[in-house]
This record gives structure tokens, C-alpha cells and sequence, in this order.
């Protein structure tokens, strides 16, 4: 049963990101961007062994959160932006209370900007 239209969806979400795991796993696939990364990579990346690693990307791909594509052997795991941009979006559309400055600097907190450390 598809629970789009329901805040069902976003406890999915937010229940597969409450695992320090899935929520390391999903901020390196957040960061390495729309290229994503295979699933190798990932988990020693994310120091978790591939087997654990497939039982964790499942879940978030379950909830909306990544998505995975065969290559060939490999499989290439990505961060679903269009299911981040929705949770995020269901998070904050009652931010503000009609107050726009409330939250006017919300996105300043966050660092747009390559990572350079190498």
C-alpha cells in the first residue's frame, strides 16, 4: 500500500534515518551527490560490512530515501533527492505561522560548497 498521501510516509522516513548506520549511509550518498556510490564504497566508507550495508540501503529505499541501479556486477547506490526535498518539505510547511522571517535564515546554516579537505 502506497502511503504518499498520508504523514505515514514520513515516519517511514524518519524511522529509517533514526539508525546512526542508515543516517551515515545517507549523508555520504547526500554528499557524494547525484553521481552517488557503489555499493563497495559505501560500505567501507561507511566501515560496515556489504552484507549489513544491503540490509540498510534497503530500508532507505524503502522509505524513498535512496535509490539503487544495477551496473553490470555492481550496484550504485544514489540519495534520492526528490524524497530528501519531500521530507524536508513536509518537516517545514507549517514552519513560520504566516511569519516568514521566522525562518528566513534557515538555510544559512548550510555549507554549499565542495568539500576541499581532499
Amino acid at each position: 500500500m502506497d502511503n504518499r498521501n498520508t504523514p505515514v510516509w514520513a515516519v517511514d522516513a524518519l524511522g529509517a534515518l533514526a539508525h546512526e548506520t542508515r543516517l551515515a549511509v545517507f549523508r555520504a550518498l547526500v554528499k557524494a551527490g547525484p553521481q552517488g556510490m557503489i555499493a563497495g564504497a559505501l560500505a567501507e566508507h561507511c566501515g560496515v560490512p556489504p552484507s549489513t550495508m544491503s540490509h540498510h540501503v534497503a530500508t532507505l529505499e524503502r522509505a524513498g530515501l535512496v535509490q539503487s541501479e544495477r551496473e553490470s556486477r555492481l550496484i550504485h547506490y544514489r540519495a534520492d533527492f526528490g524524497g530528501m526535498r519531500r521530507l524536508l518539505t513536509f518537516l517545514m510547511q507549517d514552519c513560520c505561522q504566516g511569519v516568514p522571517e521566522m525562518c528566513g535564515d534557515l538555510m544559512a546554516g548550510l555549507a554549499c560548497e565542495p568539500d576541499t579537505r581532499g
